[in-house]
């Protein structure tokens, strides 16, 4: 009986581990960048992430001067539009970056969500647990 008991022990301490090796893929990408390559970078990098692992969950937070990564009129808006086709992929954009820059919620690529303050969800995200990659030149 305790042979059992600790041989059950044993195999629920090798799937827990097992399980914690296999832990949820979630990133928050942090983009403040002008920089067309680094925005062409970040949503090479989310698709190339979903391409491998379809189960991921992925942020880009758009604040500063990156704005111009999810205008509706920029070179990257078709790809962000397919990539918000994603349940699991989202773009983020500063509403406080919105006001500055009078930028109205129109002008973004369609599925492009606001949020309060940029660095305040990226930091919600990291006490969450989520893996955060700055996207710079």
């Amino acid at each position: 009986m305790k042979k059992n008991i600790a041989l059950l022990c044993g195999m629920m301490f090798i799937y827990q581990n097992m399980a914690a090796q296999h832990a949820d893929y979630n990133v928050v990408f942090d983009m403040s960048s002008r920089d067309t390559v680094s925005q062409q970078a970040v949503v090479r990098e989310v698709k190339l992430i979903k391409e491998i692992n379809p189960d991921a969950w992925l942020e880009v937070v758009v604040y500063g001067q990156g704005l111009n990564l999810v205008l509706k009129d920029k070179p990257q808006a078709e790809a962000i539009k397919k990539l918000l086709g994603n349940k699991d992929v989202t773009f983020k954009v500063c509403a406080v970056t919105l006001q500055r820059t009078n930028t109205d919620k129109s002008q973004l690529v369609s599925g492009v969500e606001t949020v309060p303050d940029g660095i305040y969800e990226i930091i919600t995200k990291q006490r969450e647990g989520w893996g955060h990659i700055k996207v710079a030149q």
